[in-house]
């Protein structure tokens, strides 16, 4: 009798799609059995890298490769060529049959480094010049803005001095950013700015990891990265692999782990730059059916996961940027896309049976899985994040489980739900019921990312929370001891909002750059329609180093419930135990560990001796967002020991009463002493 997946075990309800469930695991282990010779792994298939492209050979010559099933002919051609084509070359099919490889080799001296070139396809009906799919390095010229691979071969090896580095994931901290708009001057920032003006930000900060947006290869700035056209290709628009590989080893050396927004769910239309019509067909790396190939909300193409010469590229991708760049592991886009045919637009996912009413990929369920395998065989610290909206079960559950082996889901509910509360409810109307559970809905065999806001959530069309809290009059009152009641509001609130989003995670916690100190303003890249401005493609950094505007208050706090939760190990672990939560006065109360998270959010109520309960004993606050250091207005002693009361009505429950002074629209974190018993009433004589 076959083993029962515990993923079926754990969720009864479950049990009516148990043939999809083992269906899908079964699929990856045929699949992966398919792939592979005797006495072979996922790690040594993944490495059509080191075969296809460009690579000089042990004796000093060169060699190059390229899959191209429907070429007719294929001619390098470049600086070394004059951009004509000669027959030194010109590259000959490997083998017999319709394996579809090519392949040249060439004297040591036939190409320089340094030098741009490019593939000249033919195929039956026509002919065009193409960049390699496995081009390592692609450059743009300035005055044309065409781009072309370029021959890249350092004089000697980056000296990485990162051996012993593990990512600390108790728990993950993920500071999300973006390397070209990173920079506070209008323009597109380096790799090597990022490591000198912004890590030493996020250290100081106190994250534990940066998830680095828009590294592969795109045409299009204004894409934040997410049209690809060079898979193995780190943008240049950024500088050399030198200066990421020195970013990389330098946010090792100060205990960050490094997240690479990988993108694998489709690919940029646009033939001259990306794989598209690499050998003349649409059907390469592509979907033959037409109403499959194009993805209809992206404008881009969907990757055909059920060929293996495709699984043989993305695997392959995925232990590059490993072993290349020593990523730290991959946050990837767009999994909702790849889970279903339709790729869940338009579809509410209100039950179990819309996950498995036959909508779904097989071949990408099969694919996501081979890559968390790969990805954990390569680096078994390796971290993998799901962006996904479905809340398909299983997604973050190990293989071995029945799952599809991400460590962890991106919460994508949860800034939704902010986002509704912030547009449609009065500050009356914030029920801290409503509150809890969506913080706290989640799949308990699952480990999540949560967020107030990422780059979604700042990108011109939306606001960002500060915005949202305070509009227009960030522009005139956000200097310390203006007091204008709308800009105080947001301020609480926004650390309030914060703070209990990360107090309830139970895997990690995001946070977009800048959003931290609340960043005015959106995200907007250089198109048409704003001149080609990169006045809205930036972070201003000064506004959180100007002592006297309000953004300093904001960026203390953050750091200091970053810090509280840091100091914590294993903090995500460690049960969410609700103690209090009342609508009508808007107090909501947890405990984790030796830790009690107490928030206020009504808008104009304070409570004097609101008794929450409590496990007995003397509690010490640890942090409050009414400190003035934070903003507020230090109506709260943080020196005074709180001593919890029997009450007679709560004996059974094992708990006391725990009287608190809560202002209005204010949060505080309690910490239970170990050793001091609470203060009993004195007997009645």
């Amino acid at each position: 009798m076959a083993r029962q997946l515990n993923i079926l075990k754990n969720d009864p309800w479950l049990a009516p799609y148990a043939p999809a469930i083992e269906g899908r695991h079964n699929d990856a282990i045929r699949k992966e059995r398919e792939l592979l010779p005797a006495r072979t792994s996922l790690v040594d298939f993944a490495n059509a890298h080191k075969y296809f492209g460009l690579h000089r050979q042990a004796d000093g010559s060169w060699v190059f490769r390229e899959w191209a099933p429907n070429a007719t002919g294929i001619t390098l051609i470049g600086d070394f060529s004059g951009w004509k084509e000669l027959p030194q070359y010109r590259l000959s099919r490997v083998g017999e049959g319709m394996s579809g490889v090519w392949e040249v080799k060439m004297a040591p001296d036939a190409i320089r480094n340094g030098q741009l070139y490019k593939m000249k396809v033919d195929w039956a009906g026509g002919s065009a010049e193409r960049i390699p799919a496995y081009a390592t390095r692609v450059m743009q010229d300035p005055s044309t803005h065409i781009f072309s691979a370029q021959v890249y071969e350092p004089e000697r090896a980056f000296a990485w001095t990162d051996e012993a580095f593990v990512p600390d994931t108790a728990p993950l901290l993920i500071y999300e950013c973006h390397i070209g708009m990173a920079q506070e001057r209008e323009g597109v920032g380096s790799y090597s700015e990022f490591r000198t003006k912004v890590l030493p930000r996020i250290a100081a900060d106190g994250y534990n990891a940066i998830q680095i947006m828009a590294i592969q290869e795109h045409p299009y700035y204004g894409s934040f990265g997410y049209h690809v056209s060079n898979f193995f290709a780190a943008s240049s628009r950024f500088g050399t692999p030198e200066e990421l590989k020195a970013l990389i080893d330098d946010a090792h050396a100060r205990g960050i782990a490094v997240i690479m927004d990988i993108v694998h769910s489709h690919a940029v239309k646009n033939e001259n730059e990306g794989i598209g019509r690499l050998d003349g067909s649409c059907t390469q790396y592509f979907h033959a059916d037409a109403g499959r190939r194009e993805h209809p909300a992206w404008d881009s193409l969907c990757f055909d996961y059920g060929k293996n010469e495709v699984l043989h590229f993305l695997l392959s991708n995925c232990k590059y940027w490993l072993e290349e760049y020593h990523f730290d592991g991959f946050r990837f886009d767009g999994v909702t896309s790849m889970l279903y045919y339709d790729h869940g637009l338009g579809k509410a996912f209100s039950n179990y049976g819309d996950y498995y009413d036959g909508g779904q990929d097989a071949d990408a369920i099969v694919y996501l899985t081979l890559a968390n395998k790969l990805i954990h065989a390569v680096k078994p610290s390796a971290i993998t994040i799901a962006e996904e909206m479905s809340g398909m079960p299983g997604l973050a559950i190990p293989f071995r489980d029945g799952g599809i082996g991400f460590d962890y889901r991106m919460a994508m509910g949860i800034p939704d739900y902010w986002i509704k509360t912030l547009k449609e409810k009065k500050d009356e109307d914030w029920h801290p019921t409503s509150i809890f559970w969506e913080l706290t809905n989640r799949r308990a065999d699952e480990k999540t990312i949560s967020y107030v806001e990422s780059h979604d959530q700042a990108l011109v069309g939306d606001k960002t929370v500060i915005f949202r809290l305070i509009d227009a009059k960030m522009y005139w009152h956000m200097t310390v001891g203006d007091t204008d009641p709308d800009v105080t509001r947001g301020i609480a609130l926004h650390k309030m909002i914060r703070l209990v989003t990360l107090a309830t995670i139970n895997g990690g916690y995001l946070n977009f750059m800048g959003n931290e100190f609340g960043h005015p303003e959106w995200i907007d890249f250089p198109r048409e329609g704003n001149g080609w401005s990169y006045k809205y493609a930036r972070r201003q950094w000064d506004l959180v180093d100007r002592q006297d505007l309000q953004y300093r208050f904001l960026n203390a706090f953050d750091n200091s419930m970053v810090a509280l939760v840091s100091s914590v190990h294993n903090f995500q672990s460690k049960p969410v135990r609700k103690l209090w939560e009342k609508d009508d006065d808007q107090v909501l109360a947890f405990m984790r560990g030796d830790l009690v998270f107490v928030f206020n959010f009504n808008p104009s109520k304070s409570f004097d001796g609101y008794g929450i309960l409590a496990p007995g004993g003397v509690y010490s606050t640890v942090l409050s967002s009414d400190d003035t250091a934070f903003g507020g207005f230090g109506n709260i002693d943080t020196t005074v020991e709180h001593f919890t009361v029997p009450d007679a009505l709560y004996e059974p429950a094992g708990v006391e009463r725990l009287p608190l002074y809560l202002p209005a629209r204010t949060a505080l974190v309690l910490r239970k002493h170990p050793a001091k018993r609470g203060r009993k009433p004195k007997r009645k004589l």
